[in-house]
């Protein structure tokens, strides 16, 4: 006899829908890695350099300085060293889940946004035979996926960003930047993703890039940085709960918003420049493969 559901009827549907949402993403991920970012990912980040692979015999052609005296002295004939390219390394995402990520007025979420990346990344990754982990944050730091390789613990990141209730609703970029460089051992790729609306990033972001190769996603949504002329509208932050009525129909109100949000966003470029913090920004009103590929490409010149 079949043992009977702990879950209700409405729980095994909720169920259904996540797995279908992860699987809708796995499927758009995987296609974007292989028609798009798979080779890009790869000539980005080539591995930590090249290990020991062989010894074999010399044969003409090869270089001199790759012999192996001690092997050579021992056969009587010469023998060469072979490398390969040490490819294993560590991807981590550092992910923002504060209030502020449930913020789309478009297409979907920055936090939906923000998994879909992630999600193209890992995929890209474990393809390159990589690790991939997770520090998910918001005012604190709420879930902590140590770096595994595989389809199964790929999903499970996804999972995690798609669907987990955090805690806390503010932004410490700060503490949870700490709590990375406190977590991974050795040198990573570290993909912080948030829409950085926070202060006294210097230090943390600077020290994380020295350990690291830290890469910054930026997240925006069009209406953070332009009002539409609506009359009255009460606006209230996600993160404090302030609320201010705000008059869009005034063109100085909103001429002063535009400014304010041009100015926040200078404030990050000077910030990330001057730190030598690679960056892009995903917008949450166009397709987010082009800047990433671009990213990708500029970045595969310099290095």
């Amino acid at each position: 006899m079949a043992a009977a559901s702990s879950k209700s009827p409405e729980q095994n549907e909720q169920m259904r829908e996540i797995l279908r949402r992860v699987r809708r993403i796995e499927i758009r991920s995987r296609r974007a890695v292989h028609d798009v970012l798979g080779g890009e990912y790869h000539s980005v980040f080539k591995g930590r350099g090249m290990e020991f692979s062989e010894v074999r015999e010399y044969m003409p052609g090869d270089e001199i300085r790759d012999i192996d005296w001690n092997v050579t002295a021992r056969h009587g004939h010469a023998f060469i060293k072979r490398y390969a390219e040490e490819r294993e390394q560590t991807v981590f995402f550092a992910v923002d889940l504060s209030a502020s990520g449930a913020f789309g007025t478009v297409r979907r979420m920055k936090r939906e946004i923000a998994a879909e990346i992630c999600a193209v990344l890992a995929f890209s990754a474990i393809q390159n035979n990589d690790r991939v982990g997770l520090l998910s944050f918001t005012d604190r730091v709420e879930e902590l996926i140590p770096p595994k390789k595989g389809r199964n613990h790929v999903l499970r990141v996804v999972r995690e960003l798609l669907f987990s209730r955090p805690q806390g609703i503010g932004t410490d970029i700060a503490s949870s930047v700490d709590a990375v460089n406190q977590i991974l051992k050795r040198r990573a790729i570290v993909f912080l993703v948030s829409d950085f609306m926070a202060e006294n990033l210097h230090r943390p972001l600077m020290l994380a890039n020295r350990r690291h190769d830290l890469i910054a996603i930026r997240l925006r949504d069009p209406r953070e940085e332009t009002l539409p002329p609506a009359g009255l509208v009460e606006l209230q932050d996600a993160e404090t709960g302030r609320s201010l009525l705000v008059d869009t129909s005034s063109r100085r109100v909103r001429e002063e918003f535009e400014e304010s949000a041009q100015q926040r966003r200078l404030e990050q470029d000077r910030l990330f420049r001057s730190l030598g913090v690679d960056n892009m920004v995903i917008e949450t009103d166009k397709p987010y493969l082009d800047p990433i590929v671009k990213f990708f490409r500029l970045r595969a010149k310099r290095h």
